[in-house]
């Protein structure tokens, strides 16, 4: 089952003015790794939310979470690109 794992400070607006707040989410599988995906949710209105594919496997659920923690504003920017 899906897990919230991080909440990212940097926000994204897509070409229309919609404010998105991202936030990062893993799962574990059988073999004990984790993979991650970024998740954006609009602030304020009502629109659909984006979320990329995989963007990483780590080997536990905290390595996942540092991964997540160093998340750069440039990194966000293009995942959004990524997210349908």
């Amino acid at each position: 089952m899906a897990e919230l794992i991080h909440v990212c400070e940097t926000e994204v607006r897509d070409a229309g003015g919609v404010i998105y707040r991202a936030t990062v989410h893993g799962e574990g599988r059988d073999d004990g790794t984790w993979v991650g995906w970024i998740e954006f949710r609009p602030v304020g209105v009502n629109a659909p939310a984006r979320r990329t594919g995989q963007e990483t496997s780590q080997p536990n659920r905290g390595a996942l979470a540092y991964w997540a923690s160093g998340l750069e504003p440039v990194y966000i920017d293009g995942a959004f690109s990524r997210a349908a």
